[in-house]
Order: C-alpha cells, then structure tokens, then sequence
C-alpha cells in the first residue's frame, strides 16, 4: 500500500482477472458508460467471464436477474448463470457448488438484506463463496442490498435524515465476506450518516463505510479499497474515540461520540485500513 501515492490510478487498479470484491452503493449505471458493471466484468474475466447472478434479495428475482444477465451477455461474456434461489433449502443443494467452482465473478442485485441472509446465510453455498472471494478465486460483487450483507455485521433496515440514537438502526448479522467493516448503501442520496454512526457506536471495533449510488468500494484485499464512480464513499472510523454515552442512554435519546473521524473519498481515492489513512487520487 505504500507504493499507492506514487502510482497512476490503473497501475493501482489494474483490470485484472480475478482478486476483487465490489460494494456497489445502489442504481449504478446500467445504460450508459456502465463504469462499475464493466469494471466487475473486467476482473472477472472479460470476454472469457463465467458469471453467476444471485438476485434472491429481490421480490422479482426472474426480472433483475434477467436484466443483469442482459447487460453481461452484451458486454460479451463467455456464460452467465443465473442462480435462481428461491427458498433456504435450495442454497443447501451441492449442485450449486458446482456451479460456483465454474464462475469467475458472481454478482449480488439489490432487494432486502434480509432476505437475502435469510436464504443464504450459514449455507454451504455462500460458505463456499466467501472462500472463494476472499483468497481471490473469483470477483464478487454486491449492489444495494447485496453490498450491505458484505460485513460480518449487517445494518439490516432502520431511519434516515436524525441525530445517531440506538432506534435509529436495526442490525443483524451478515454473509462475513469483509468482517472488519459496516457497510451502510444508497448513503448520502437518502441521508444514512446518522444510522451508520449509530451502527458504528454500537460496534466501534469495527469501520463503517457509506457508499453512495453508482459509486464503488474496490477490494483486492480486506485491508484496502479503492473509490470508483460519480458519488462519495464516506469511511467512518471509530479508532480514536474517547467517549460515548451509548452504552447508558436509552434507545431514542442522542448519542455522543468524541474523537470520531470521518473521511470522504471519490473516485480513485484509496483507504488502508490497516493502518487508517487516506490516499489522494494521482491527478
């Protein structure tokens, strides 16, 4: 990472096969320049891309799935596989292992979270996936709700546009494939920064990452990511906190937080958090 000041933006990300995972903030561009959807096809593969598409959180699983499949067939990918899950007994069928160890990128639509836990989660098919991804056997994408279930904790529904308090953030628990952060999506365009603070208060050993629409947090490791797209992706760190009253207010009284850092980033911005820092864009 200490190499990243003085190398141009493709030198930092280069489009390679495999070795990446994309949390995509929601509504990226599927019309037009499709940055972030070409960027997740390139590091599957490109042309040679094996896709799987897992759009159970959605209540219309057969039409995003469709739509996605659409949009990779005309990128040029070589197959694409949509995996059609329906009920949790399903996500325990060997056969999708089969399936998966055949992808060279999987991508994660948007809906519920929590469906999309419901159905998947502690399953040998996404036990099977986060391996996977995480030692960079294929490229996994999530969007919207398929971002959000990236930690090991999940911000599961809640409000928008108050002051951090308890009630303002449901939490559960989510697939795990990045488990040192929160993830919070669709962040700025509906007003999130209280309910990720909350989150955060609550689980302050963690990051908390707040990803606006049509922007991306780029992975090639749990320790790093890099900003692609047109919003912001807003870190929330909470490692040199001094104080908080959350664990002694009630569910709805306001939360304070001392010693809260938060960074904004756009797009070729880098974030180490290993070591918490920020690195510019090379302009």
């Amino acid at each position: 990472m200490q190499q990243l000041e003085s190398l141009s933006l493709e030198q930092q990300m280069p489009l390679v096969k495999n070795n990446a995972i994309l949390v995509i903030g929601g509504a990226e561009d599927k019309v037009h320049g499709r940055e972030i959807l070409y960027t997740f096809f390139q590091r599957a593969g490109g042309q040679a891309a094996h896709i799987g598409i897992i759009p159970c959180a959605s209540r219309d699983p057969v039409a995003i799935g469709a739509r996605y499949q659409q949009i990779f067939e005309e990128m040029g990918a070589q197959a694409i596989e949509v995996m059609d899950i329906r009920e949790r007994d399903q996500s325990e069928d060997p056969a999708w292992k089969t399936s998966l160890e055949q992808c060279s990128g999987v991508f994660m639509t948007g809906g519920d979270q929590v469906r999309l836990c419901g159905l998947l989660a502690d399953t040998p098919l996404v036990e099977f996936l986060r391996q996977r991804a995480q030692i960079g056997e294929l490229t996994l994408a999530g969007t919207s709700a398929g971002a959000a279930v990236m930690g090991h904790h999940m911000i599961a529904g809640g409000g928008s546009g108050e002051s951090p308090n308890r009630s303002l953030v449901d939490m559960a628990t989510g697939l795990g494939i990045l488990p040192n952060v929160i993830v919070d999506q669709h962040f700025h365009n509906r007003n999130r920064m209280g309910r990720l603070m909350s989150a955060i208060a609550t689980q302050p050993d963690r990051i908390g990452i707040g990803i606006d629409e049509d922007t991306c947090a780029l992975f090639q490791s749990d320790e790093a990511f890099q900003v692609i797209g047109k919003g912001t992706v807003t870190v929330i760190d909470p490692s040199q906190v001094t104080h908080t009253n959350e664990p002694d207010v009630e569910a709805t009284q306001p939360i304070s937080i001392h010693g809260l850092r938060v960074h904004v980033l756009i797009h070729g911005d880098s974030y180490d958090l290993r070591h918490s820092r920020v690195i510019p864009a090379t302009t």
